[in-house]
């Protein structure tokens, strides 16, 4: 019966977190993506935490897949950040070969 609960939970914040944003505007992208980065940060320790214990085999390898799953979400958002920060820089407007 426990699964099917958290089984529904899953669902559910699927659902709900493709429906906040997919409702978020192009110019708020940026500071969320920042906030999901410190939370991602936050992940990579848990998930160290996890890999360094002497919890066992699994608990070890989990943890370890959990670190680079996370690392990768950290190092992505960063790169989708500056990528879009980036847009937002004025254009040098002179042509190459001007002479000015």
């Amino acid at each position: 019966m426990e699964g099917v609960f958290l089984s529904m939970v899953l669902m559910l914040s699927v659902f709900l977190g493709f429906e906040l944003i997919s409702k978020v505007p192009a110019t708020l992208h940026t500071p969320l993506m920042s906030g999901a980065n410190a939370i991602s940060g936050i992940t990579v320790v848990g998930a160290l935490i996890s890999a360094g214990g002497e919890l066992g085999d699994l608990p070890t390898y989990l943890g370890a897949a959990a670190v680079m799953f996370a690392m990768i979400n950290v190092v992505g958002g960063y790169m989708v950040t500056n990528r879009m920060l980036s847009m937002f820089k004025k254009k040098d407007k002179s042509q190459p070969g001007d002479k000015s």
